[in-house]
């Protein structure tokens, strides 16, 4: 029996380094049949279709429940077609996006940290989508900028009962928090909600920071696994620095979810943190990592026992190739994309082999 996975197309390298991921999830690579419902999400099919495409492709991620993207364009102009992004995330009813900083072996990480740190930030609302507007005289002294954001308290309590759902599964700690000291309604929602997941899980430690506080202990953090839940802002500026501070943003899988009212994972889309990339398109020198870890991810979160062996398989291998010294250019090594792609296929091939041997 097959699984289907909507496959969202982008552009420039974004959809180069989709095409080595999806050489990663071939049948004859991981022992089981996938189909592949594609969607061309590239700028010039958005813009012909005005956008219909992405909502077509949202529509679908909720039918089939998973779905891996592509790094896509987000033309600049004002009254273009934008960003697919915020439009998936509403299509899907997401609330989380989770990136998780780990330690890429042999890349030296900032200030010796070596436990993963996972932001768990709003997928949607905030900053993000509020209505902007000017007052005044334009370009005086006494014109003024508003902009009203909102929050939900149902996005609030899926992404306080997600992390600490990670950090259980993790044997993290949650830390971090939004700055309810100076927004007791707004921000102060958040925090109720984190405060009330605490007290769902007894057995997580919990230790609530204000923002500007948690970007600062960040600095200072060595030892400890982490879960941070975030705002859709603060988590946005988060998740880049901690990726970062692990050396490279092509080290992680960025997970966006939505969770049913019972507090499980419902629909998922995979995707790799990093842009499009247009200087490195078409020279095979692009770093595939991120892609092909956000494939493991997704096949982590189905429910067939093969898949979720694969998904091992995937994540072990890729982080091997690194240590033993395969890697791009941008980890300071000499392989070009389809050479990691290759060798992290090998290494898949053989430990799906040996490990269907000992069961």
């Amino acid at each position: 029996m097959s699984r289907t996975i909507v496959i969202l197309d982008g552009d420039q390298t974004g959809q180069e380094l989709l095409e080595e991921a999806l050489r990663v999830v071939r049948e004859d690579v991981i022992r089981y049949p996938l189909e592949f419902l594609r969607f061309d999400l590239s700028l010039e099919n958005r813009r012909t279709t005005n956008n219909k495409v992405v909502y077509e492709a949202g529509k679908a991620i909720r039918d089939y429940r998973v779905g891996l993207k592509a790094a896509t364009i987000t033309p600049e102009t004002s009254g273009d077609v934008g960003s697919p992004n915020a439009i998936l995330r509403e299509e899907m009813d997401a609330e989380i996006i989770l990136r998780t900083g780990r330690r890429i072996p042999g890349v030296r990480p900032v200030g010796g940290i070596y436990a993963p740190i996972s932001i768990v930030r709003m997928a949607r609302d905030d900053a993000y989508g509020a209505r902007e507007w000017r007052e005044g005289v334009a370009g005086s002294d006494d014109e003024y900028a508003f902009r009203t954001e909102k929050i939900s308290r149902w996005v609030c309590r899926a992404v306080a009962e997600f992390a600490f759902q990670h950090a259980r599964q993790n044997h993290a700690k949650v830390f971090g928090g939004p700055k309810y000291t100076v927004s007791p309604v707004y921000e102060g929602m958040f925090k109720e909600e984190m405060d009330a997941a605490a007290a769902r899980y007894p057995d997580v430690r919990y230790e609530p920071q204000l923002i500007d506080a948690t970007f600062a202990l960040l600095l200072a953090t060595t030892g400890d696994a982490m879960v941070i839940p975030s705002l859709n802002r603060d988590g946005d500026l988060l998740s880049d620095m901690v990726l970062q501070m692990f050396g490279s943003i092509a080290g992680s899988e960025s997970m966006v979810i939505s969770l049913n009212k019972e507090g499980v994972i419902d629909c998922v889309m995979a995707e790799a943190p990093h842009g499009t990339a247009p200087s490195l398109q078409g020279k095979n020198v692009a770093n595939p990592m991120a892609m092909i870890l956000a494939a493991a991810g997704l096949l982590g979160l189905m429910k067939e026992k093969e898949l979720k062996t694969a998904s091992r398989a995937i994540y072990e291998s890729t982080l091997e190739a690194v240590y033993d010294g395969i890697r791009t250019a941008d980890l300071g090594g000499t392989a070009n994309t389809d050479q990691f792609t290759d060798e992290v296929i090998r290494r898949v091939r053989g430990k799906l082999e040996v490990w269907s041997t000992l069961t």
